[in-house]
């Protein structure tokens, strides 16, 4: 006669509670915590000759983000040591200034117009297919998901970030942290392109691998942060005391946060992603700011130009960047530089990987 096993819970008419994934949750971080290496995005080439006639324009959301700032001197950095002519546009997040670069990188014939930083092409539909018309290629660097979002017909090109990893991340860590008891808020500018993944990333793991966890999310727009963002969490944290972790898509938006989290008294931390330097020095001097996902943004710098050049020389495109997503914390917050630097921590595998790439040594 087969013996029948019945579990506790089934014996007594009860479903078993969902546990948080929090092996996956740990391999993740474990992950993001090693050192980034250099993996090629395509195939050698001789840059210099490839590029010998050609120049390049870069159009950055606004100079006036030292994270822009920062990917516009890879660019400037990569021209410099391919050797062809490349011009970085001053803008102050200004759409009127967006379309004077376009305007001026087809007047003066430039080869291809790179659009980076979150900078929103749909707005600017209408210079673009002029410059296309007038021969110019124009594409973005680090402005789309390389997977849950697709890059407009009305562009050339584009080298995509995996933003759904960095969200992924920042959950994972508030999970781990809390043992899989997370009650989030989430904040973001609903305008800026990458927010959407992002901000789905971390809601939807958070949903898919901890039941236990809550969420909350409010829009701030850029223009707001400082003016609506304080109030916002404050009256957030003022009107739910357990929320644990405040998750601001970018961390520049902690300026604000971290004020609104002493004023209302709250033990809340903070988790978010772009590794700026500012945000790296609070990792080091409190302990508000818990964790912060960085990627070099010299490398990324590089590795749009290097997606651009293969466009112009009609090689085989590449539409991700590769570049990693790094873990900053206490634990390896001094290798980001006192004071902290964009570049500093993450090596300088890149460059010596872009220069072997290009044939320049």
């Amino acid at each position: 006669m087969k013996k029948l096993f019945l579990t506790a819970a089934m014996a007594t008419g009860f479903a078993t509670p969902a546990l948080a994934d929090m092996a996956d949750a740990e391999a993740l971080i474990a992950k993001h915590s090693q050192a980034p290496t250099f993996e090629a995005p395509g195939e050698a080439f001789d840059a210099k000759a490839c590029m010998a006639d050609k120049k390049m324009f870069v159009i950055p959301l606004t100079n006036a983000n030292p994270f822009n700032a920062a990917i516009s001197r890879g660019f400037v950095d990569a021209a410099a040591m391919v050797g062809f002519e490349l011009r970085d546009w001053e803008t102050q997040m200004d759409p009127q200034g967006w379309i004077q670069g376009i305007n001026t990188a087809t007047a003066e014939g430039f080869d291809l117009i790179d659009m980076q930083g979150g900078l929103p092409p749909e707005f600017l539909v209408p210079q673009i297919t002029e410059a296309r018309a007038a021969g110019v290629k124009v594409t973005a660097t680090h402005n789309w998901d390389a997977t849950t979002q697709e890059t407009p017909a009305f562009m050339d090109g584009a080298a995509n970030t995996d933003y759904v990893t960095v969200g992924n991340i920042i959950a994972a860590w508030a999970m781990v942290q809390t043992g899989g008891k997370v009650n989030a808020l989430v904040l973001g500018p609903d305008e800026i392109t990458p927010t959407a993944p992002l901000r789905d990333a971390i809601i939807g793991y958070l949903t898919e691998n901890c039941p236990d966890c809550q969420t909350k999310y409010i829009n701030v727009p850029v223009n707001g942060w400082a003016t609506q963002g304080q109030p916002a969490v404050q009256n957030a944290l003022l009107a739910d005391p357990t929320i644990n972790y405040v998750l601001p898509v970018y961390d520049s938006m902690a300026g604000f946060i971290v004020p609104a989290i002493q004023i209302a008294g709250s033990d809340a931390k903070v988790v978010s992603y772009n590794g700026t330097p500012f945000v790296l020095d609070m990792i080091r001097e409190g302990d508000i700011v818990e964790m912060d996902v960085g990627e070099s943004l010299g490398w990324v710098g590089m590795a749009g130009t290097d997606a651009n050049m293969r466009l112009l020389c009609d090689l085989n495109p590449v539409t991700k960047l590769n570049t990693p997503a790094f873990i900053f914390s206490d634990d390896n917050i001094e290798t980001a530089g006192n004071p902290a630097t964009f570049n500093d921590g993450y090596g300088d595998v890149h460059t010596q990987g872009f220069k072997a790439l290009w044939g320049l040594e």
